[in-house]
């Protein structure tokens, strides 16, 4: 069978990170969500998302097909109804599909299916940019049992302290001296080769991906994913890094989520809670205003190669787009449109030019060539976004 991911009805709700990637590649948990179909599945997937992604995630259509909508998260239950899907049948959670069927060019109407609904309680999705940090708890759980499952852990190093020592995974190459790891409320994982430097303190559920590393003193709280190749130091609570990251100083980032090939500066802080505990809106790229939460606590939101200067802060539910560079001193906006270069005094747009130099030089560091392919996407999000820059 050949499985195909498309990025279905939210897409545009979880922006500025689909703007850089399908929704399949979002991570959420220690895995991306392409990566739990696919392991959950046994086969590689393609996928269906813009046109303007497609030459980089192209789709590969078959004589026999399942496309999956990317948005729901696999469980044991429902991966065995995907896989078990045969001609015109199709899974769907209320009126949205999950799964269905179909062969190479058969145009799709949903009418002439054999519809099953998903009825098991363990349906979980990612519908909104917070739910990425909302239900990373969840998210980790689920991953660490898919991950170790019948899988022996590394030793824990005797100068490490370590509470709940089942709940602890350590993957080969990974070092970790001195440190405190406290499994009680949740898994902690530990990737291939990543590093927790000595006097950082962790709670779980926590994921280090591969080559990631901790820096000396962190205190990392509940719910944090620190994606591969991403350096963190100072305060995290409920936070997700998608890769390729770095938030290597001191400084407090709480319910949020960062992207690929970002860089906080020392001493970077955003606030997760308004002084009068109300609830807390984000910038809606599809209604172009500023949306409920229905959360109290919701920081920074933050698109791929986004950077800010040291001592930056971000207010309550502040929404950075793709490739801003912000600095200076006081609040910037709440929202900071894709291709901005300033702060609270203003901003006048980032050239791709410039842009594009230093995207070169920040992935060459950890050894990945920005391509044409990088290049031609940058491009079109610069267009699409030019409404919401002023200068």
């Amino acid at each position: 069978m050949n499985y195909i991911l498309f990025d279905g009805s939210v897409r545009n709700q979880l922006l500025p990170f689909t703007f850089t990637r399908p929704v399949a590649d979002i991570r959420v948990g220690i895995l991306t969500l392409r990566e739990k179909w696919e392991k959950h599945l046994g086969f590689t997937t393609t996928t269906i998302t813009e046109e303007y992604l497609s030459e980089k995630w192209p789709m590969v259509e078959l004589e026999k097909n399942v496309l999956i909508n990317a948005s729901f998260v696999p469980s044991p239950n429902l991966a065995n109804m995907v896989k078990n899907l045969s001609d015109n049948q199709a899974v769907f959670y209320e009126d949205e599909p999950i799964a269905f069927f179909t062969a190479e060019e058969q145009e799709v109407d949903f009418d002439t299916y054999d519809v099953i609904q998903y009825t098991h309680d363990d349906i979980f999705r990612i519908e909104h940019t917070w739910d990425i940090f909302s239900k990373n708890h969840e998210a980790i759980k689920r991953d660490f049992e898919l991950i170790t499952q019948g899988r022996e852990s590394q030793p824990i190093p005797e100068k490490t302290v370590a509470f709940n020592e089942k709940l602890i995974f350590i993957e080969k190459g990974a070092k970790l001296p001195l440190c405190s790891l406290n499994a009680s409320e949740g898994p902690i994982y530990i990737g291939k080769d990543a590093e927790i430097m000595e006097g950082a303190m962790i709670r779980g559920p926590f994921a280090l991906c591969d080559h990631a590393t901790v820096k000396m003193n962190a205190k990392i709280y509940t719910g944090c994913t620190i994606g591969p190749h991403s350096k963190v130091g100072g305060e995290l609570n409920n936070s997700v890094i998608m890769g390729y990251s770095n938030k290597g100083h001191d400084g407090f980032l709480g319910n949020a989520v960062i992207g690929e090939w970002c860089n906080l500066g020392a001493d970077t802080n955003n606030s997760n809670l308004k002084n009068n505990y109300a609830e807390v809106r984000l910038w809606d790229y599809e209604t172009e205003r500023f949306a409920k939460t229905g959360l109290q606590f919701c920081g920074l939101m933050m698109g791929d190669h986004s950077k800010c200067g040291i001592n930056t802060m971000f207010n309550t539910g502040t929404v950075v787009g793709v490739s801003a560079n912000i600095f200076g001193s006081g609040f910037p906006r709440n929202f900071i449109p894709s291709f901005s270069w300033g702060g609270s005094g203003g901003t006048t747009t980032y050239k791709t030019n410039r842009a594009f130099e230093v995207a070169k030089i920040v992935m060459a560091r950890r050894g990945v060539d920005f391509t044409e392919e990088d290049a031609k996407i940058l491009e079109h999000v610069f267009e699409e976004t030019a409404q919401w820059r002023r200068g």
